[in-house]
């Protein structure tokens, strides 16, 4: 099945293609009335123009979700396996491949499932588990939010949901991987990540597509709840083809002693706008976004993090890295809040780039505002290129020049690298050396 063009008409055919209930129908039709108030229009960032009636906002090549790879069609398998896919599930705790629109493949061990531990598709979730689904969804980003949160809440399709109770912690991490493969595709999942009370995880998120001459569009929402006392990381590695606009939504909310991480690395895509964010309400609550940005071939990277202090004696640290390179632009875009009434609170912002070659640019745009005299936010920002003199003594070594910039180039982004997997950190140096 495969739906083109945005209109109230496709909307519903999603829905009942889907079986959905009232209240998700309803949810969709809502979000697309406040679209069209919008008006196609976001209150910052790049100038950029995207055809909605040319986007295909529904495909699948079949409905069915399994957790057998056999029962997977034989050329999805086949490509899903020669990029790595199926060989990664040895190393994680649970398994999501999302292709095109619909979820087709999750699995997980079953200790989580003794456990009680949830993991599956967000569709599955709203109908096994809807009471549960109910009392988050669209809670913590809502369909009125922007231009994109409203798309997403009228056609999204696929996506994680993952519920883990009280007092539970997995040993590895859970992975959802996206993959888009046609021309003209937009993707929009939704995932919902709940950690309950004394409780930890650790996601992983991989998306890749093919280079087609027609743009493709993957506006996402992730909505994450962190309990009390509990800890949750979110770690992306999205290596989007260069027709792709990638316009993603990611919000937390993070309760009394919670932890929140955002490990956030964008190297493709033809224009990436992204803002991994949190709430911390409770107090004691601590949030961290550690990004790099690539931005080779006239891409625009225009990230950051935002994080906004609403308990008392809150701290949060945002890291950001990026480099720009053959027409590259590489922006940091962020913004910390310390409310009123979140005494004794710190952030600490540190922004850096590296700029390989005249023809590219970075900015940083940044908003910090601090509304009690307890608190403190700290900001620093540095813009270089690959220092001769460091060139000079490595190849003094017998290190040839090209071997020399990827040296450099890798240990600048070694804060981020270390916070990787093994698997992971190998996959993006491989990623880097073809991007740069």
């Amino acid at each position: 099945m495969e739906i083109k063009g945005l209109t109230k008409d496709n909307i519903i055919k999603i829905s009942e293609h889907k079986k959905e209930s009232d209240w998700v129908k309803d949810y969709r039709l809502k979000s697309y009335e406040y679209f069209t108030k919008f008006n196609k229009k976001l209150p910052f960032g790049p100038e950029f123009n995207i055809n909605f009636d040319d986007i295909i906002y529904y495909k699948s090549a079949t409905d069915d979700l399994t957790n057998d790879w056999n029962q997977v069609l034989k050329p999805i398998r086949s490509e899903l396996d020669s990029l790595g896919v199926l060989e990664s599930e040895q190393y994680m705790d649970g398994m999501g491949v999302q292709y095109e629109s619909e979820v087709i493949y999750h699995n997980m061990i079953k200790e989580l499932t003794d456990k009680k531990v949830i993991f599956t598709s967000i569709d599955n979730a709203i109908r096994t588990y809807p009471d549960l689904v109910k009392k988050y969804f669209g809670k913590i980003v809502k369909n009125t939010d922007n231009l994109y949160t409203a798309l997403n809440g009228s056609v999204f399709s696929g996506g994680s949901f993952i519920y883990i109770p009280p007092h539970t912690k997995l040993n590895r991490p859970l992975q959802s991987y996206f993959r888009i493969n046609s021309k003209g595709m937009g993707q929009f999942e939704r995932t919902l990540i709940i950690v309950d009370d004394d409780s930890e995880l650790h996601y992983i998120e991989g998306c890749t597509a093919p280079t087609y001459a027609e743009s493709s569009l993957h506006a996402a929402v992730v909505e994450i709840y962190v309990g009390k006392r509990s800890k949750c990381r979110y770690t992306t590695v999205q290596n989007w083809a260069i027709n792709v606009y990638n316009l993603v939504t990611k919000r937390a909310f993070v309760e009394e002693d919670g932890i929140m991480e955002w490990i956030d690395g964008n190297i493709g895509s033809k224009l990436t706008m992204k803002y991994p964010c949190c709430i911390l309400k409770g107090n004691n609550s601590m949030g961290t976004c550690i990004t790099i940005s690539v931005a080779s071939n006239e891409q625009i990277q225009d990230t950051g993090a935002r994080m906004i202090h609403l308990g008392k004696n809150t701290k949060s640290k945002i890291i950001s890295k990026s480099i720009a390179r053959n027409k590259g632009n590489a922006t940091y875009r962020g913004s910390v809040k310390i409310n009123e009434d979140a005494t004794n609170s710190y952030s600490m912002i540190k922004c850096d780039t590296l700029i390989l070659d005249k023809d590219s640019i970075s900015d940083t745009v940044p908003t910090n505002i601090v509304s009690n005299t307890t608190s403190t936010i700290e900001h620093e920002a540095t813009v270089s290129k690959i220092s001769d003199a460091n060139i000079f003594y490595l190849e003094s070594k017998g290190i040839p020049k090209e071997k020399c910039e990827e040296l450099i180039i890798l240990g600048f982004l070694e804060e981020f690298r270390k916070e990787l997997p093994m698997e992971y950190a190998v996959e993006l140096n491989q990623l880097l050396k073809r991007n740069l």
